[in-house]
């Protein structure tokens, strides 16, 4: 940051400023607990030469939530993948069942939205397709911040809701599905070839959640990768030269984990323990009806509070997968 140079190039210098914030954050409340310690363990020094009730319940709370804070700082231990500490790109997708999945897509769109503005990542909505009638068919959004990819990585497969519908008349029970895929955001570094023929580029009029001049030009563009089937679209950007970039990048990102994943199912395979645990695998079921629980497949964690977890708070699905990997 002492270089003259350090602002020529603005968006380098923010990402250190965010990394640098991280780091004091971290290092403080390393400090902080450090002394919290110090402190019980002068004041059970001074209860072993005097007993006092009041101070051995002080103490016991303050135990406790040193415990929590200990275990918290814990799992950045566990973000220790190559790609952890990256950005990433969020994206959700409607499953069968038209307007109640669409509701529900829409519903996991704001829960990823409320974890983020938790944690206090910045977001950035690239692309935005309505449904029908309510809700949204998908939805594309980019995440900035330290260890995004890292925390949000285990988020990726099938989301299943079960509830009574407040679409059907009758008021019967349904079942809903949407699926959540998550790329990091990679450097220049990773070199991804890609043949021309192999894509197919559409241009089409921008919808949704953009501006003014972004809903009156055909600058949104979809890239599909014919020999995977992969599609990346990209909407956000005023120019559709700036959509293509964006979404050629996108399409990198998933073809790397794409061919990353193929080569750690391949190991898997030699080694004997390979499951099929791929992106159509149902993750984490959502019940609001007969009875209210969150639990996830892989773990088996579990939570009866369903508004809690809609309304962002994943750590505990987060953190005992992030244990579990």
């Amino acid at each position: 940051m002492a270089k003259p140079t350090f602002w020529d190039h603005k968006e380098q210098a923010d990402s250190i400023l965010a990394e640098i914030s991280e780091l004091k954050n971290i290092t403080q409340d390393i400090k902080n607990l450090k002394e919290e310690t110090q402190n019980s363990l002068e004041l059970v020094e001074l209860l072993l030469v005097e007993k006092d009730d009041e101070l051995i319940q002080n103490l016991e709370e303050e135990v406790k939530k040193q415990s929590k804070d200990l275990e918290k700082l814990s799992v950045l231990l566990l973000l220790n993948g190559p790609y952890d500490k990256n950005n990433c790109t969020l994206e959700i997708h409607s499953g069968a069942g038209g307007t109640e999945a669409c509701d529900w897509a829409n519903m996991l769109y704001r829960m990823y939205l409320r974890y983020c503005e938790k944690k206090g990542y910045r977001t950035t909505l690239l692309d935005y397709q309505e449904g029908e009638e309510v809700g949204i068919k998908s939805a594309t959004i980019e995440i900035k911040g330290t260890n995004a990819y890292g925390y949000l990585k285990g988020e990726k497969g099938v989301h299943r809701l079960v509830r009574l519908s407040p679409f059907d008349a009758a008021n019967k029970r349904h079942t809903s599905f949407a699926s959540v895929d998550i790329i990091p955001e990679f450097d220049h570094t990773i070199n991804v070839e890609i043949n021309e023929k192999d894509l197919k580029i559409d241009v089409y009029r921008s919808s949704g959640k953009g501006g003014q001049g972004v809903n009156t030009t055909d600058s949104a563009v979809r890239i599909t990768h014919l020999p995977t089937k992969t599609v990346v679209t990209c909407q956000n950007e005023r120019s559709q030269i700036q959509n293509k970039e964006t979404a050629m990048k996108m399409l990198k990102a998933k073809l790397y984990i794409m061919e990353q994943e193929k080569k750690n199912q391949e190991l898997n395979q030699i080694k004997g323990t390979y499951q099929n645990i791929e992106f159509g695998s149902q993750i984490r079921s959502y019940v609001m009806h007969p009875y209210s629980m969150v639990k996830d497949h892989r773990t088996n964690t579990e939570t009866s509070n369903v508004d809690k977890v809609l309304d962002g708070d994943l750590d505990i699905f987060i953190e005992s997968y992030l244990k579990g990997e």
